[in-house]
């Protein structure tokens, strides 16, 4: 039996008072969605262990089984593997976004839309600027990026970026937590402010200000620690003999790179709303006829959530299900080796919160043959009475791979 895992990243939320008391899951017309959680069985996940901040990094690796407490390093070292930069042991690597500033209120996380060739000229420039021996700007995603520090000390206090939109910014800035990190700390401080400097007027940025658009005004390091100790899912589990992971994100790349998966690239995939959906469906049916396991994780809903866009995560909610899960659902209905498909969100981002929360998420698991509960719709409530109740740890994995 082969095995595919559908992330809505995101895709989880609280109650909303305009749509009648409902999530939005709940609202959203998600026929496609509800006939998994209809044929299927259900329950809650709890993907963000104790004491852990609810990051993507720290749920989606815990959905693949991993322990927090062994293999949790932050962001950037997962950075670093999706792109191809080899780590030190001595190697502080951090997740660096491209923010917009906007007087002393931190505007978004995002500097609205940025492509990755506006990034890639600023993260050039900065490393012109800023870099040395000791120091250095790797040019990532949109406005995902990542900073190097040889010899840097990981402990650090560092507030996300998406945690504080429209907050002000300097009452967030990255602390040191021992007296050894208080260099580093003072380091990366300095580039932050001397960062502001350099992209006030850089002319890419004067240019998106004349056509309406955030800048993207300064750099956010966050999310650092060393390079991980991951075990490759392969050996530890022998029904993956060969995996892959489909993103448009860095941080799941890097991710599904220690965890020893092949990274499919899918032309048009964003990391946005406006991301391939069929494209990566088609792409999903690809690895699945020739390999075991594929992680399909989908971005759009967690920026809509960071947007506060309630329509718009509606929509993407929807094109999930639409575009994404029905086409999966088509074709391999049609083969002759059964293939078992697992539907689940990370982590809320509600739309009224605009960050990540740690409540426990909706998940289905379905296969055919499969008896299912009584549960009849895809949702945070509905999953609740689902036969598998609340799972932690690697419960969800090893449930879904020992099938």
């Amino acid at each position: 039996m082969k095995h595919i895992i559908l992330l809505g990243d995101g895709m989880a939320d609280w109650p909303c008072e305009e749509l009648g008391g409902k999530t939005l899951l709940q609202y959203a017309d998600t026929p496609h969605l509800d006939w998994l959680a209809r044929n299927g069985k259900n329950g809650l996940l709890q993907t963000v262990q104790k004491g852990f901040h609810p990051g993507s990094e720290v749920a989606n690796s815990s959905i693949l089984g991993y322990d927090q407490n062994i293999v949790y390093e932050g962001r950037g070292p997962l950075e670093a593997a999706s792109i191809g930069v080899e780590l030190a042991d001595d190697d502080l690597a951090l997740r660096c976004n491209l923010v917009c500033l906007e007087g002393d209120l931190l505007k978004n996380h995002s500097c609205g839309r940025l492509e990755t060739e506006e990034g890639d000229i600023l993260i050039r420039f900065l490393q012109e600027k800023l870099g040395s021996e000791k120091i250095h700007f790797y040019t990532g995603v949109q406005y995902r990026h990542l900073l190097v520090i040889k010899g840097g000390n990981k402990h650090l206090r560092c507030t996300p970026p998406h945690d504080i939109p429209l907050k002000p910014w300097r009452e967030h800035m990255l602390q040191a937590e021992c007296h050894e990190a208080e260099e580093t700390a003072q380091l990366l401080t300095d580039l932050i402010l001397r960062s502001q400097e350099l992209l006030a007027y850089h002319p890419l940025n004067i240019e998106r200000q004349e056509r309406g658009l955030d800048p993207a005004n300064c750099i956010w390091p966050w999310g650092g620690g060393y390079r991980p100790k991951m075990k490759p899912l392969t050996e530890t589990y022998p029904q993956i003999k060969s995996g892959a992971v489909i993103t448009a994100v860095d941080l799941i790349r890097g991710i599904g790179r220690y965890a020893g998966l092949n990274v499919i690239h899918v032309p048009g995939a964003t990391g946005l709303w406006d991301t391939d959906y069929r494209g990566k469906a088609n792409a999903a049916i690809d690895a699945l006829r020739t390999k075991d396991f594929v992680y399909l994780h989908v971005e759009a809903c967690d920026e809509a959530g960071h947007d506060g866009d309630m329509q718009l995560k509606l929509n993407c909610i929807e094109n999930i299900g639409h575009m994404l899960v029905a086409p999966i659902l088509e074709e391999v209905g049609k083969w002759n080796e059964p293939v078992a498909i697992a539907l689940l969100p990370d982590h809320p981002t509600p739309v009224h919160y605009r960050t990540h929360t740690a409540e426990p998420v909706p998940f289905c698991i379905y296969y055919p043959g499969i008896e299912p509960d009584d549960v009849l719709t895809f949702d945070e409530v509905a999953a609740k009475e689902g036969t598998y109740g609340l799972l932690e740890g690697d419960g969800f994995i090893r449930e879904f791979m020992n099938i």
